[in-house]
């Protein structure tokens, strides 16, 4: 999962993109990148690290321009070496320069093409992919600027070959910006703009969380298949690119990913959150009757607003019961298991006195590899609590994502191949309780009945874009399991992090 950001504005967008990036860091935390266009040139920064840590002063003078494209990343396709940060560009046609959230399910057969049509691709990444096969679209244009007719042409026969889950925004030097969204609209995009006295500035991000902390107004979300070109001077157009393009949005956004106070294919993050206490509650009442629970406590921060749902539900006190260290990543999208593994008991500290003596319910949104699961429980035996019960706000995780979420492999999934008796008993719980599918696509629907279906793969095994074989999910078991990525970055051997184009 990553964050992507891209704006035309009237003054210098630097600071706008740099602050935009930092709301959206939750979507990534193992790179960032800037690029500006500047007197008909790109500026560009990119390195690995949190937002705060790859942008120093020198890098924000240096990034000058009035549009620009910005992107957070966490590795699911490549490997998490610097020469994979995003934006990544292309010296021709025009200059392009390009940032993706997703992953295409035909990256092999894109990446073949390519090759045939001599167009070289310097990582293993899908995003570079991706702007090799924009660029080699808009290469057939012969005049020397581009319409919007001639971009939304380009974009449309990108969908036609593309497959998978990706939200774009691309630059085009001299030209403009590029926003697009697949043709299920499984990762999400938002268009938003600001008015100034020069002129109203456009403005696309990943969640409306961005456009919120810059100034910018929400004007909707981009469609699925639809494709957003905005000119250097502030013309903005849109068009339909794709056939038959569906609803379709990834359904773990609103469980996990999405920041509460985002609004993303008009549902509230906070509303479904509360929306899914309220189902899950009524679950555990009905299952558990006979419940001895003294106390819900939920694992923050992304279910406490579920936890306290579940609390009023079933009418128990709700207690905050673990501290967080907010400097601390979020464990689910570190790259590496031993890195999760160590980062979880720096990342909560158990508040004793909540614990000891209690039954405790510990509510989570989700449950993945179980890792942080069984430490967690671990921590509140050790603070004293009598009995530890789980709940799930997601159902089991059994079948792996392809679509741009680091779990691919099913090998890492706890509740694959097992039931919930055995996930209870390997994670140290008295009780564990799951919510059902049916349940959470109501709680989300409930925002928006207009979304006739979400993407729920990782839960039912149903891949929406219908290309998705055993083959397939046995590459991307050697490609994205840890040892995998570990043994991929040892042997990278170079460093190609890029300061800024034509400079040291």
């Amino acid at each position: 999962m990553c964050g992507i950001v891209g704006i035309v504005g009237h003054s210098s967008v630097n600071q706008t993109i740099y602050d935009a990036l930092t709301v959206l860091q939750h979507r990534g935390q193992d790179a960032a990148g800037i690029v500006t266009v500047d007197n008909d040139a790109f500026r560009l920064r990119k390195a690995n690290g949190l937002v705060r840590d790859v942008f120093e002063p020198k890098h924000m003078q240096r990034l000058q321009g009035n549009a620009g494209i910005g992107h957070v990343r966490y590795p699911t396709a490549g490997s998490s070496s610097s020469s994979e940060a995003q934006p990544f560009y292309v010296n021709s046609p025009f200059g392009i320069s390009l940032a993706h959230n997703g992953n295409l399910t035909n990256t092999q057969e894109l990446a073949a093409r390519l090759k045939q049509q001599r167009r070289h691709v310097n990582t293993t990444s899908d995003s570079e992919i991706l702007l090799n096969l924009l660029a080699d679209e808009l290469q057939q244009v012969q005049s020397e600027h581009l319409s919007a007719d001639q971009v939304f042409d380009a974009v449309a026969k990108v969908h036609a070959q593309t497959r998978g889950a990706y939200a774009v925004t691309a630059m085009i030097v001299n030209e403009g910006l590029v926003a697009f969204r697949d043709p299920n609209g499984i990762r999400p995009l938002v268009l938003g703009k600001h008015e100034t006295a020069k002129g109203t500035e456009y403005m696309v991000a990943s969640e409306s969380v961005a456009l919120d902390a810059v100034g910018f107004e929400v004007m909707r979300d981009v469609a699925p298949g639809e494709a957003v070109y905005i000119t250097l001077d502030g013309q903005l157009f849109t068009r339909q690119c794709a056939e038959t393009p569906v609803y379709s949005p990834c359904i773990f956004e609103f469980v996990y990913f999405a920041r509460p106070d985002s609004t993303i294919d008009k549902v509230s993050v906070y509303a479904s959150r509360v929306n899914m206490g309220a189902k899950l509650g009524e679950k555990i009442k009905k299952e558990w009757f006979d419940n001895d629970i003294d106390v819900v406590i939920p694992i923050p921060e992304t279910s406490c607003d579920i936890a306290l749902e579940i609390a009023r539900v079933m009418d128990l006190p709700y207690r905050q019961g673990f501290v967080k260290n907010r400097y601390i990543g979020r464990t689910f999208i570190m790259p590496g298991q031993q890195e999760r593994k160590k980062s979880v008991r720096r990342k909560l500290n158990a508040i004793n006195a909540e614990f000891k003596g209690k039954n405790v319910l510990l509510v989570d949104d989700s449950i993945v590899r179980g890792t942080t699961s069984e430490q967690i429980i671990e921590m509140a035996r050790e603070a004293g609590a009598k009995k530890v019960y789980f709940a799930s706000a997601a159902p089991e995780i059994r079948f792996p994502n392809v679509y741009g979420i680091d779990m691919p492999t099913s090998n890492e999934l706890i509740a694959h191949g097992r039931d919930v008796d055995e996930i209870a008993k390997l994670i140290g719980a008295d009780g564990i309780i799951f919510q059902d599918l049916t349940d959470l696509v109501e709680a989300v629907r409930m925002e928006n009945p207009e979304i006739k279906r979400f993407e729920t793969s990782v839960f039912d095994g149903d891949y929406i874009t219908g290309d998705v074989t055993q083959g397939y999910l046995d590459h991307l078991t050697q490609m994205r399991n840890d040892d995998a990525k570990a043994n991929r970055n040892r042997d990278i051997g170079t460093n190609l992090e890029l300061h800024n184009v034509g400079h040291p």
